[in-house]
């Protein structure tokens, strides 16, 4: 009786980080989109890191513009992963849980927003990197500790 509950850990390690992931995300944005105006810079960090509302109809932090097809691609994305999940592949690298559900919860959480308003919010400000939100940062993680496993795995 323990076997399917020890199978089952990568996979629902997953899925409660990638809704945790989406929920936070989504979170955020509804936040800064109510409490910050466009165009206006809220100090967090003094001049380093503010909160800057912004509508991002691009990709890649602002910096690619293709419309729908990003759509597609967010789509895309998120299935191949969930196929790579629901075939139990998952099961053999429990330890690309945590940066498969970062990079699908990110995804996800983008993906929502293109659909349900045509445009990313985005609202973390660096000021020396585009603006950018927590679904961006999660699927960057996402992929940086996905490349690290596939690294040390070689």
């Amino acid at each position: 009786m323990g076997a399917p509950t020890e199978t089952g850990r990568p996979t629902t390690l997953f899925l409660l980080l990638s809704a945790a992931t989406l929920a936070l995300d989504q979170t955020t944005k509804a936040i800064a989109a109510r409490a910050l105006r466009a165009g206006s810079s809220l100090p967090v960090l003094g001049d380093w890191v503010q909160l800057t509302l912004t509508r991002n109809i691009g990709s890649a932090f602002g910096l690619i513009s293709a419309g729908w097809v990003l759509v597609a691609a967010g789509a895309l994305v998120c299935a191949v992963i969930l196929a790579y999940v629901l075939r139990g592949r998952l099961l053999r690298a429990p330890g690309r849980a945590l940066p498969l559900a970062l990079i699908f919860g990110g995804s996800l959480g983008n993906l929502v927003d293109r659909i349900r308003t045509g445009a990313v919010v985005d609202f973390i400000d660096l000021q020396v990197w585009p603006v950018f939100n927590f679904a961006d940062a999660a699927i960057t993680l996402g992929v940086l500790l996905f490349a690290h496993d596939l690294f040390r795995r070689n």
